[in-house]
C-alpha cells in the first residue's frame, strides 16, 4: 500500500469532517444567541446548553485542524522486514484468524477508513494496542489484556 496515498485520503476525510463541524458549530452558535433562545424562566437552560455545545464543537474543530497539520507534514517511513513498529508504520495483524490493518501515528487515534479495499484504523502509542505493538517485529505477538481475556495480535507485516 502506498502510505502517501493513505495519508492523502485521511487528510481529505478530515477536510470533509472539518466542513461539517464548522457548519454545525455555526448553526449551534446561532441557536445560542437567537432571540427565541432567551430563557422563559430561571429553569430554562436552552441557550446555555447550546452555548456549551458550540464550545465543544469549537474544540473539536481545533483538534481536527491540528490533525490536518500533522497529516500534511508527516513523512512516512519505509519499513523493512527486520524493522520494529514505530510512528508511520502500517501494520497488518491477525486476531483469531481475522486480519486487521493499523496505521501508527502520534495523534489521530480512532480514525477509521477504507483504503484500497481494506479497513484501516489509526492507532497511537497511548492506546493499549499501540503501546503493545511499539517495538515489535513481524512474527511477534502484541498482547492486550481485556479484563480476564488476553487478546493476541500476531504481527503479519509492517510497511
Amino acid at each position: 500500500m502506498d502510505k502517501k496515498k493513505l495519508i492523502a485520503q485521511i487528510r481529505a476525510d478530515l477536510e470533509k469532517d472539518l466542513l461539517v463541524l464548522k457548519e454545525a458549530e455555526r448553526v449551534t452558535r446561532e441557536a445560542a444567541t437567537h432571540e427565541e433562545s432567551k430563557p422563559e424562566n430561571e429553569y430554562d437552560t436552552r441557550a446555555l446548553e447550546a452555548s456549551y455545545l458550540a464550545g465543544a464543537q469549537s474544540k473539536r474543530i481545533t483538534d481536527t485542524e491540528e490533525l490536518l497539520v500533522l497529516f500534511k507534514h508527516v513523512e512516512p517511513k519505509s519499513f523493512g522486514p527486520n524493522d520494529v513498529i514505530s510512528a508511520t508504520a502500517l501494520v497488518e495483524a491477525e486476531l483469531n484468524g481475522k486480519r486487521s490493518y493499523f496505521f501508527v501515528m502520534s495523534k489521530g487515534g480512532g480514525i477509521n477508513l477504507t483504503f484500497e479495499g481494506k479497513k484501516i484504523q489509526v492507532i497511537t502509542p497511548s492506546s493499549p494496542l499501540g503501546e503493545a505493538m511499539l517495538g515489535l517485529r513481524v512474527d511477534d505477538t502484541a498482547l492486550i489484556e481485556n479484563g480476564p481475556q488476553v487478546l493476541e495480535y500476531d504481527i503479519i507485516s509492517i510497511q
